[in-house]
């Protein structure tokens, strides 16, 4: 063998080391420990395969090895029970309050519903009140008029017609609960009395009305006009 295939042969001999460098890196790579995993993972992973050993022993129909099978299956059927019965626990308490929500929401309708027909029959009465006092002038209109005609022209056919049309009017309205209020020889009462003048009277005593001056009326109870009295002295 001659130098020059002496030096030819070291060359390649050189060559081939340096492509054998970048594998031996590889493998030295490959061969090093991967890290530990951490506490928390490693107490997680525990966890799970705990509760799937536990499940899977639940689920088995075999007691576990060195285990009385009756015993395994009394527990067994306890803990299902168990289950059961927490479910049907929590379906009852979301029953129960599914009920007092409605019964809740009952009542308020309720209590509306009344509020409600309350309020509706205190603005009828107030505009009934409104339209009989209106009313009444024209009843005193009647009276006046009626009260002047001479006892030889009441059989006559206008003034028959006059009072047929008022006695109409006061059944009408008695009919609606509008009653006249008395007063002459009543005791003298300042919630359906307005007492415009003393007199004095050998008939009545004290404290009695004597005369009346001006009707008045009530209306379901509810005074719509005082009664204009005097009042004996």
């Amino acid at each position: 063998m001659t130098i020059g295939d002496m030096a030819e042969q070291e060359k390649d001999m050189e060559i081939e080391k340096n492509q054998e460098a970048p594998g031996t890196e590889d493998r030295a790579e490959e061969g090093a420990e991967a890290p530990e995993p951490e506490k928390g993972q490693q107490a997680q992973d525990v966890g799970t395969e705990e509760a799937a050993a536990e499940e899977a022993g639940e689920e088995s129909d075999t007691a576990p090895e060195g285990e009385d099978p009756k015993t395994w299956a009394e527990k067994r059927a306890a803990k299902k029970q168990a289950k059961l019965d927490k479910k049907a626990q929590g379906y009852k308490d979301q029953i129960e309050q599914l009920e007092d929500k409605v019964k809740r929401q009952l009542a308020e309708f309720e209590n509306f519903r009344n509020r409600t027909e309350k309020e509706k029959r205190a603005m009828f009465e107030t505009g009934a009140k409104s339209v009989i006092e209106k009313m009444l002038p024209v009843v005193d209109n009647f009276e006046r008029g009626l009260a002047t005609v001479p006892e030889d022209k009441k059989e006559d056919p206008f003034v028959d017609g006059m009072n047929r049309i008022y006695k109409q009017l006061m059944t009408e309205l008695e009919n609606i609960g509008v009653k006249p209020i008395e007063a002459v020889g009543q005791e003298f009462d300042p919630n359906l009395h307005n007492a415009v003048m003393q007199v004095e009277s050998e008939e009545y005593g004290s404290g009695t009305v004597a005369q009346e001056l001006q009707k008045g009326y009530t209306y379901r109870d509810s005074v719509v006009r005082h009664s204009m009295v005097a009042v004996v002295v």
